[in-house]
């Protein structure tokens, strides 16, 4: 039943689906072994109905990055929406980061997979892309945090960044490493306030 749902559907659903199936995978398979066969047979599908949608795997790969990008910029721009104080809104911004991470764990193992590869691959620049557009916005909200004094005007706004995301970074990279996202959520909180607190008082 579910083959025959999926053959129904839309090429532009197909795609997402296809997107959804590689993260799914990644989550318990390093994705450098993620083979279009692979796909497929998650799928319930042949391998020619995956190549009707992306004529080859690395199509695939951009189309996942892409995905990625941009339903965690989505995630995190959401969760710093409307708040007032610049340090909130970025305490908003890596609670929303960790929380997408928790809901698709195999999204940063593509991302980690992709920014470790030696090839200049479409999917690598989009991993960089996205690491560039998220500093792009920390910095901006340490510009703002300035202005309202929430931050001394002699920090570094990109060592700031920089830690920011490699806090992210390292407490995901734990989780991945024990295979417990839940601990990863509940050592967010206090994670954010070390960082905050290493900000304020540099």
């Amino acid at each position: 039943m579910e083959k025959i749902r999926q053959k129904n559907l839309p090429a532009d659903e197909r795609r997402n689906v296809t997107v959804e199936a590689v993260i799914d995978l990644a989550a318990s398979t390093n994705p450098g072994d993620i083979t279009t066969a692979a796909i497929a047979r998650h799928m319930k599908l042949t391998q020619g109905a995956l190549f009707r949608h992306f004529p080859n795997k690395e199509a695939i790969w951009q189309a996942v990055m892409r995905w990625v990008a941009e339903r965690l910029m989505t995630r995190i721009e959401k969760a710093a929406e409307g708040i007032e104080s610049p340090l909130e809104a970025m305490q908003a911004m890596f609670m929303a980061h960790i929380a997408f991470v928790s809901e698709h764990p195999g999204a940063p193992r593509m991302l980690f997979g992709e920014l470790q590869g030696a090839k200049p691959t479409p999917a690598k620049r989009l991993a960089h892309e996205l690491i560039k557009q998220y500093s792009e916005r920390l910095n901006g909200l340490l510009n703002a945090a300035k202005s309202r004094g929430e931050l001394p005007p002699e920090l570094d706004n990109q060592a700031a960044a920089t830690l920011f995301i490699g806090t992210v970074q390292g407490l995901i990279m734990q989780s991945l490493i024990s295979g417990d996202m839940a601990q990863m959520r509940q050592a967010a909180p206090g994670l954010f306030a070390i960082y905050r607190r290493g900000i304020v008082h540099p």
